[in-house]
């Protein structure tokens, strides 16, 4: 008979890693009220404690989640747009990254900008903390003379913008409505707000 299986050991920073990877599957799956504390442990191979001690409750957890998810998406956002050269540039590489992000990261993006987080306050709260620290970045790539408070508020709107686009653009494709591409999507998007700025003057 063979000796039974003894769960792996990971250092404390690696299985925090590798839990919250298993919760955005768990939580991209079932939602946050459709999904327990026992089911994350189960499937992560690891005990309810070792869980908990990692992350106090399960609403810290999904806090933390969210955080990381948004982060994510807005390092790939200004890697892309630092290596591009020129505001216009820097749009069109900032929609493609955004874009790409999000067809290889489906779940991270329903789990951030999905309805049940927005229903919740504290949730909701995280999530537009995201959406400001993404709007703060693009309005860096804004080269119209403009007050700065104007630069931001054009900016939310870009990401607003991108963010519906892609809601629609993934049900669409789930449909078999749509065959556009991340690319070919964010080209458009981007040429779309380029030419909304260029017409743009200070209020």
């Amino acid at each position: 008979m063979s000796a039974p299986e003894v769960p792996l050991r990971l250092p404390a920073t690696e299985r925090r890693r590798q839990l919250l990877d298993v919760a955005l599957d768990a939580f991209s799956a079932g939602g946050f009220h459709g999904t327990s504390m026992d089911d994350i442990a189960a499937a992560a191979g690891v005990t309810k404690p070792v869980l908990y001690q990692h992350f106090g409750s399960k609403r810290a957890l999904y806090v933390e989640l969210l955080d990381v998810v948004g982060g994510q998406l807005m390092g790939v956002i200004a890697k892309a747009a630092a290596e591009a050269h020129g505001p216009h540039r820097q749009v069109e590489a900032g929609f493609r990254a955004y874009f790409r992000h999000v067809e290889r990261h489906e779940g991270a993006f329903g789990l951030l900008f999905g309805g049940g987080t927005k229903r919740d306050a504290g949730f909701a709260e995280q999530v537009r903390l995201v959406e400001g620290a993404i709007a703060e970045l693009i309005a860096t790539f804004i080269a119209a003379e403009l007050p700065a408070a104007q630069n931001l508020t054009l900016a939310h709107g870009i990401v607003g913008m991108a963010e519906a686009t892609c809601r629609h653009w993934l049900r669409a494709r789930a449909a078999g409505e749509t065959t556009a591409s991340a690319d070919q999507l964010a080209d458009q998007l981007a040429e779309l707000a380029w030419a909304g700025l260029r017409g743009v003057g200070p209020h």
